[in-house]
């Protein structure tokens, strides 16, 4: 009987959000980092990719992804991560801010 082979783990999506995920609406006012192979990763909210200069562009297929294009949209998980934590508080879903979500968390109402 041969010996069953180690599982390896490892994180390949981080949330990030300025609302608690305890929020309703925390899923809405998130974007995700996403590693995306070769030790580097995206900012990704709704099949878009956050460039470096702080611009959403959609995520074409691999197939169809440039050099150019991929490396403005892909980045050391560090760098990553602090372009998704810049741009969250300036999402907006329906005319709504991050903090008018707050604001109306704490009221009570809905978003």
């Amino acid at each position: 009987m041969s010996e069953q082979p180690e599982p390896t783990v490892r994180p390949t999506r981080y949330v990030v959000s300025c609302l608690p995920e305890t929020n309703d609406n925390a899923p809405h006012f998130s974007l995700n980092v996403e590693y995306r192979g070769r030790d580097l990763w995206a900012v990704v909210r709704h099949g878009s990719c956050l460039n470096s200069a702080g611009r959403w562009s959609y995520e074409s297929i691999p197939s169809e992804r440039e050099d150019e294009w991929l490396a403005e949209h892909r980045f050391e998980l560090d760098t990553a991560l602090k372009i998704a934590r810049e741009a969250a508080p300036t999402l907006t879903v329906n005319g709504y801010t991050v903090a008018d979500a707050l604001r109306r968390s704490t009221d009570g109402a809905e978003v």
